[in-house]
């Protein structure tokens, strides 16, 4: 028998949280054809000796919608073992969309989720209005990653109401247009539906999103349709009367943000909340990793305001290396930062200056700054220049401790990751989070063992989405496919880089440790360098 790959004397983590089995894994047209001792020979053969053979991850939480269409790599995802990504999340998408309305939903997407809008409406053919078409016009794309597609809440309800969408309640006739809209999306290949109650989250005016402030009558409605249709209810910024009231209507399945407060014992309290609420019904919340928040450093946003700082933001790198040298200019710099509170410095982190980012560290600015008894302000100059602009500092707006996390993923209930890829793109990083799970979540800390690890990455996903056909390596599967080093697999240091359109500003963060990602039965990634090879599918929900 030939195959077109045969994985070879690799350690197999099949994904459904059984023990790991040493064997070989061939794929033919596509699909997993064997597994165990695979005799035959693959026109392409990879030695997985000393390695761990999963399915591909999913990344159940990301805003790739708008990159895709410049960036069909889907970066940073695709270098970190991500083989099917969901889009769609937190109520923004771009369909169903009046051709009138175009410039207000890529200008939502903008504020709400930091993706300049010049580059979607210029990066995005627009040649649709209805989901299927949407699904149909972002296929001809050709992604290196597969792709499956929630309809949003903000663009379906500004279809059927107007303005009127914002802040005022919607009518029955208009709660049944709705529920049928979302039913024909999901009926033409969406995976669901997603709402966001997040009132922060503002259109380009300033008012919150449509949808921000829709009754609950109104999302029973349109869960109804949706949990008929064995649909997936997303939500971010949602209390859990709600999400009671949503998973009771019709049995429906639940995907929700969910975080703790970080005093001691808050995430086991979380942890038991969220099994209470989970009780007879199906409710997932998906959380980060690791702390989370705006990006600071030379290269990037500077953390101290002033009239100095003023002018060197207008440099680039070069630019504010040369002015942080010049003693008189770097004086000026502490003298302005000693006028601004200190308080949110011990809030931000050094992420070091090796290969590896430092998530770990405990230790704040203000209090390395303190220790070597210096002004925060001098130290960031200080680690600033010795890593030539290149040192980054996270600012841990979510999830700063690692404690009150484990906590939290105590919960069966719990998914790591939020890892919001193609959104805030030059403030954060989280994209990386899956590599960070098997670092430091499974390798350093044995939180979890490696296939609670991979479970929670894969089968666990695959279920939550609705996804019967991936996330378990077992014949007949589709062949996606991760070949990693266990003992090597790792983030390495975010950059900042401007290749998004008009040179926009973007972080990119790879990995290390994965010797193949295959799509769909094609390798996407070799030794963690993408090979142009793009497979992904766009994925239809019942296909």
């Amino acid at each position: 028998m030939t195959y077109d790959i045969v994985i070879r004397g690799g350690t197999i983590v099949d994904g459904t949280g059984s023990e790991p089995v040493a064997g070989d894994v061939a794929i033919k047209d596509g699909m997993i054809a064997a597994v165990g001792n695979v005799e035959g020979e693959g026109r392409q053969e990879i030695d997985a000796t000393g390695h761990t053979v999963t399915p591909g991850f999913i990344d159940i939480h990301t805003h790739l919608d708008a990159q895709m269409s410049w960036d069909p790599d889907m970066t940073p995802v695709s270098w970190h073992g991500v083989t099917t990504a969901l889009i769609g999340n937190c109520g923004m998408t771009f369909a169903p969309c009046h051709p009138e309305h175009r410039e207000l939903l890529a200008g939502m997407m903008e504020t709400v989720e930091d993706i300049p809008k010049e580059a979607i409406l210029g990066g995005l053919a627009w040649d649709w209005e209805h989901y299927g078409g949407y699904l149909d016009s972002i296929e001809k794309l050709n992604t290196t990653v597969n792709v499956a597609g929630l309809v949003g809440h903000a663009a379906v309800r500004y279809y059927v109401m107007g303005e009127r969408s914002f802040a005022e309640d919607a009518n029955d006739d208009e709660q049944q247009q709705m529920a049928d809209i979302v039913s024909k999306a999901i009926e033409s290949g969406a995976f669901g539906f997603s709402s966001n109650r997040y009132e922060p989250h503002k259109a380009p005016d300033g008012r919150s999103i449509p949808g921000t402030f829709a009754k609950i009558e109104e999302l029973e409605k349109i869960a109804s349709a949706v949990g008929s249709r064995d649909a997936l209810m997303q939500f971010v910024g949602v209390d859990f009367k709600l999400l009671e009231a949503v998973a009771d209507t019709a049995d429906n399945r639940v995907l929700f943000s969910f975080g703790t407060a970080q005093d001691e014992g808050a995430g086991k309290r979380s942890a038991d909340a969220l099994d209470r609420l989970c009780e007879g019904r199906d409710i997932t919340g998906i959380s980060h990793v690791r702390g989370s928040g705006f990006m600071f450093g030379l290269q990037s946003a500077l953390p101290a305001q002033g009239p100095t700082w003023e002018e060197i933001r207008k440099l680039d790198l070069q630019g504010r290396l040369d002015a942080i040298n010049d003693t008189v200019t770097a004086g000026k710099l502490v003298e302005e930062a000693r006028q601004q509170d200190e308080a949110p410095m011990y809030r931000l982190f050094y992420l070091g200056s090796g290969e590896i980012p430092d998530y770990a560290n405990k230790t704040s600015l203000k209090e390395v700054a303190d220790a070597a008894g210096e002004h925060w302000s001098e130290t960031f100059l200080r680690l600033s220049r010795e890593t030539n602009g290149k040192g980054l500092f996270n600012f841990h707006l979510f999830s700063s401790s690692f404690e009150e996390q484990a906590g939290l993923f105590q919960s069966p209930h719990m998914y790591p990751g939020l890892g919001d890829a193609g959104a805030h793109v030059s403030q954060i990083m989280d994209a990386g989070w899956a590599s960070f799970t098997l670092s430091h979540w499974h390798r350093r800390t044995g939180y979890y063992s490696l296939p609670q690890a991979i479970h929670k990455m894969t089968a666990g996903p695959a279920r939550v989405i609705g996804l019967k056909d991936r996330g378990v390596i077992r014949e007949g599967m589709r062949a996606d496919i991760n070949v990693f080093d266990v003992s090597e697999v790792a983030e390495l240091q975010p950059e900042l880089v401007n290749d998004f359109p008009g040179g926009a500003p973007r972080y990119i963060q790879k990995s290390k440790g994965f010797k193949a990602t295959i799509v769909n039965g094609q390798i996407s990634l070799k030794d963690g360098e993408l090979t142009g090879t793009r497979a992904g599918q766009i994925l239809r929900h019942g296909a």
